[in-house]
């Protein structure tokens, strides 16, 4: 009898990339309380960005609040990667998953700094990242199967994080230990950009796409 090729993972078996990236977190945190700033030299500032100094669109996901934040970053991306990693295979794989999450992380800054141009408070943490790999994981069912964009239970997902986090902005939940605000909007643009690129980005490694009860009209594909 020969084992099924299709057969999943063990849910609690993480990838070694995934595993790197939350333990990443609360290490570079340790470092950064040892920064003379806590390292806000190193946070997103939108009026520095608007005035040509992008460096804080990279660096501000490497940093936290306190240790709460990083912690509870780790254990998203813990959960969040997973999905993404598994269908991302291999070494070229382990490197487009990398480039994945930078550019969420980017990207989600890019969308925060186009809401606050004129903002003054720093900004850290690596949640527009991990909000990016939440909306991939809501269009993956299984290893290499990615659900069209328009499929009833994508948009149900995406819906349903959107509320959950315009709540957060709104309550103001997570860490600000250095005195940077909520950037419910950076997880909002990271989500978008996370769950836009799993479909082009799911075709490189050649998933199978679900088509179980699209949503979509007769003969549309996976977006």
């Amino acid at each position: 009898m020969t084992e099924s090729p299709t057969r999943r993972e063990p849910a609690f078996k993480a990838p070694p990339i995934v595993l790197l990236l939350a333990l990443s977190m609360p290490a570079l945190f340790f470092f950064q309380e040892r920064l003379p700033d806590m390292g806000l030299s190193l946070a997103l500032h939108p009026r520095r960005v608007m005035e040509g100094d992008w460096t804080g669109l990279a660096t501000s996901m490497f940093l936290h609040g306190d240790w709460a934040h990083a912690i509870m970053n780790a254990v998203g991306a813990l959960a969040f990667a997973t999905p993404v990693a598994r269908m991302l295979r291999g070494g070229a794989g382990a490197v487009a998953f990398s480039l994945f999450y930078m550019a969420c992380g980017i990207l989600s800054a890019v969308g925060y700094v186009l809401v606050h141009p004129d903002g003054l408070d720093p900004v850290v943490g690596a949640s527009g990242a991990v909000f990016g790999l939440i909306g991939a994981s809501t269009r993956i069912v299984g290893p290499g199967i990615v659900l069209p964009l328009l499929d009833r239970r994508v948009l149900t997902m995406c819906a349903m994080w959107m509320g959950v986090n315009l709540v957060i902005g709104l309550i103001g939940l997570g860490a600000s230990g250095v005195g940077a605000r909520i950037a419910w909007e950076a997880h909002a643009a990271g989500f978008v950009v996370g769950v836009l690129a799993v479909g082009p980005l799911g075709r490189m490694f050649r998933p199978r796409f679900a088509r179980i009860a699209p949503v979509a009209e007769p003969g549309e594909g996976p977006v």
